[in-house]
This record gives structure tokens, C-alpha cells and sequence, in this order.
């Protein structure tokens, strides 16, 4: 089963694979500025580790009570393999210490409520000496105003951004957004795009640009994103994983 499995799981990164680089030689870029998280959600730690043998470095998730069992479960599988793992999904408050335990990455960052919660937490982890770094972090910026679905508004990106930088426990790493339900996608990157030029201007190291999904990854690196989350795609539809 698991041959079988890995066989599924190399046809489908191969196809992703080749979305990317045709997407990428659309928009005159080069495939290496667009970096591919494999979303994981609901699909088992042997996926993970099947995805790690074909090549997958970075990995998200998007709840915390089943990423920190998972990572735990696939550095078992997988001693050797260095993974590093996204939290891609809304994060609460109550969960920063936990997320502080396995995550490389926190890239759904919305508020400065958030960022205290964190930087408490690696501070703390890295006390305990259960992390050796700060948490690299990404905002979520928010491109239809739905309180619903997170995410920061753009008129307050820049505030939370220097919030972030003075934690003193946070990278700030760049912007992450989802497109809006039933809207162009490009007009939402597009617009993505812009927010992401006038955060530089004052944080140049935040230079990641997370967008795109399974569904509409090609308009996003045309308009700049540096990295896409992709699950159905890669491993199929949610409602054929494994619990």
C-alpha cells in the first residue's frame, strides 16, 4: 500500500511541480523563488513522510492538536529528515505555547494580542531549551475585511509589522493571505502585491510572499508570491484521508 501510496503522491508532486515552473516561466521568474509548502491537514504522518522522501523540505498544517502529535510522529519516521513545519491555519491565543514546541514557521499572525502570545511562548521555549531560535513569522493580511476567515487589515499591516519587530522573540518574514471567496483571485494577489511593497519599505527583511493554493497558484506567482500551500493537489481530496 505504501508503494503504492508513494507512487500517487510522486505523479501528483510532479504535476504540481510542473504548474509551478510553467507558472513561473509565464511571469519571466525563476522556479527558485517560489518555494512549495505541502499542506497536510487531515492526511496521516506516513503521507508526510513519503512526501519527505520525494524531496518536500517544508510542511503546513493548519490545526495544532493534530501538527504537534504529527511532527513528533514523522521525526520517528523519519530521523534524518529535515522538515520544516508551517502553521498555515487561524491560531489562538491559548495555543502559542504549544505551536512555540513545533513550528519553524507561524505564517496566520493577525494581531498584536498574537504576537504577545507568542513572543511569550518562545521565550519560554527557548528557556526550557525546547527551541534554540525566535519563530519566524509571516502576517496574515486580510483581503476582504471577513473577520470570519482572520487576517489583518491592510490600512494596519504596518502598524502590527513594527509590533512584531520590537517582540524581540519574532522574525518578521513577510505577508500571507488567502484570495477571497468567489472573488478574481489576481485582483486579490494584485492588491497582495502592493501591501507587500509598502511593508518594505520599512521592513526590508520581510520579504516572503505566501499566496496561492491548489487552486489558483498560477495567479499568484504572477503576482509575486514566493511561496504556495498546496494540499488537494499534492494529496488529494480531503475527504478520502485517512483520520
Amino acid at each position: 500500500m505504501s508503494t503504492d501510496r508513494k507512487a500517487e503522491l510522486a505523479e501528483n508532486l510532479a504535476a504540481v511541480e510542473e504548474r509551478i515552473a510553467a507558472a513561473c516561466r509565464t511571469a519571466g521568474r525563476a522556479r527558485e523563488e517560489v518555494k512549495l509548502i505541502a499542506v497536510t491537514k487531515t492526511f496521516p504522518a506516513s503521507d508526510v513522510a513519503l512526501l519527505a522522501d520525494l524531496g518536500i523540505t517544508d510542511v503546513g498544517e493548519n490545526r495544532d492538536q493534530e501538527a504537534g502529535p504529527k511532527a513528533a510522529e514523522v521525526a520517528g519516521l523519519r530521523p534524518g529528515a529535515d522538515l520544516r513545519w508551517h502553521m498555515v491555519g487561524r491560531l489562538q491565543r491559548n495555543k502559542a505555547r504549544s505551536v512555540a514546541g513545533w513550528a519553524h514557521q507561524v505564517q496566520s499572525l493577525d494581531s498584536a494580542r498574537l504576537a504577545d502570545a507568542l513572543a511569550k511562548a518562545v521565550r519560554a521555549a527557548r528557556d526550557a531549551q525546547i527551541r534554540d531560535e525566535p519563530l519566524d513569522v509571516l502576517i496574515q493580511a486580510s483581503l476582504d475585511d471577513d473577520p470570519e476567515r482572520g487576517g489583518c487589515p491592510l490600512d494596519q499591516l504596518g502598524a502590527l509589522a513594527d509590533h512584531v519587530t520590537h517582540t524581540g522573540e519574532l522574525r518578521l518574514r513577510g505577508l500571507m493571505a488567502v484570495a477571497p471567496l468567489g472573488a478574481d483571485p489576481a485582483a486579490a494577489f494584485e492588491r497582495l502585491a502592493r501591501a507587500g511593497e509598502r511593508l518594505r519599505e520599512d521592513h526590508s527583511n520581510a520579504a516572503a510572499v505566501s499566496a496561492g493554493m491548489s487552486h489558483d497558484l498560477e495567479q499568484a506567482i504572477a503576482h509575486g508570491s514566493t511561496c504556495v500551500r498546496v494540499g488537494t493537489a499534492l494529496l488529494g481530496g480531503r475527504g478520502l484521508a485517512s483520520p
